[in-house]
């Protein structure tokens, strides 16, 4: 599979609200800094490079960007990043941002936002990016306390029209369907990859709803924030992964599109080789046999 001539349609699409996505998408979090994200002492990455890396990005068909206020480091912001590398955007350009979370300037974490702070937030995107309004915006939750609030007023500011669709982050069943009652769904982004089998019925729930499902860590697993680690990955793994010529990272990229049509994925990276390879990764087709094995080391819970 030769990767720079492989582009992200080979992926499928989607339709988020009423917006069509190549399947395969891009994450910016990795863009403002080298190394660890949110590390407060993260050297900021090269503006340049990660300027290139989105406009290749665009060159290789990707279509979804995923975003936020609170990626930045010392000197970088993903959002002005994006800014300046694709503006003026294209009308098939769907940027995806979120809001919960905040950073103060040194790079500690807030408190997440009240609902009076939301519209902050969200104004505070639209400024950095440069847009009248925000394609999708998702609510970042940490806990299970009821969203109701917090959901419903970004649900008037999609009335307003300062957001087209609304998703959420790092939540449940039950906050799904309590945020659904308020205002239409159109994405659900958790950490899930190989390996993580306890997001499995959700996953199913969300596409039964035309939701989609959109993985976070689905190559860096328990590396999060610092990224995917080669020593993490298992002899099956690797397998799979010399049968096609391909890197492990492409193979658990292909297996998490295979879990379904409505499953999108956003990897990211600040090296254009490795842009490519995630690209390329969504025209990998995995055998029967091959999801069989995948399949045996997802539920038991090890990837590596």
């Amino acid at each position: 599979m030769t990767s720079e001539t492989i582009t992200a349609a080979a992926s499928g699409t989607w339709t988020l609200g009423d917006l069509v996505v190549n399947r395969i998408g891009f994450g910016t979090m990795r863009l403002p800094q080298q190394g660890e994200a949110f590390d407060v002492d993260a050297v900021p990455g090269d503006r340049d490079r990660a300027i290139r890396v989105l406009r290749r990005a665009r060159e290789l068909g990707v279509n979804h960007l995923d975003t936020a206020a609170f990626y930045f480091s010392r000197l970088r912001s993903a959002n002005e990043l994006i800014n300046s590398a694709l503006a003026p955007y294209s009308d098939d350009l769907v940027i995806t941002t979120k809001v919960g979370p905040g950073r103060d300037p040194s790079g500690e974490w807030r408190t997440h936002a009240t609902p009076g702070q939301l519209r902050g937030q969200v104004e505070e995107n639209l400024r950095q990016l440069g847009r009248d309004h925000l394609d999708v915006v998702n609510l970042r939750i940490v806990g299970t306390d009821s969203i109701a609030e917090r959901f419903g007023a970004l649900a008037e500011l999609r009335e307003a029209g300062l957001i087209r669709h609304l998703g959420l982050s790092n939540v449940g069943p039950a906050q799904l369907a309590e945020a659904c009652a308020i205002a239409p769904v159109v994405c659900v982004q958790n950490r899930y990859g190989l390996g993580s089998p306890d997001q499995d019925a959700f996953l199913r729930s969300c596409g039964e709803q035309g939701i989609a499902f959109v993985p976070f860590y689905s190559i860096a697993g328990t590396g999060r924030e610092a990224g995917a680690s080669p020593d993490a990955d298992s002899d099956a793994l690797i397998t799979v992964a010399r049968a096609h010529g391909v890197t492990t990272a492409q193979v658990r990229l292909s297996w998490t599109l295979h879990r379904g049509p409505h499953v999108l994925a956003i990897p990211g990276t600040g090296n254009p080789d490795h842009l490519a390879a995630n690209v390329a990764a969504g025209a990998l087709r995995l055998s029967d046999d091959e999801l069989a094995a995948l399949e045996a080391l997802h539920r038991a819970g090890e990837a590596g």
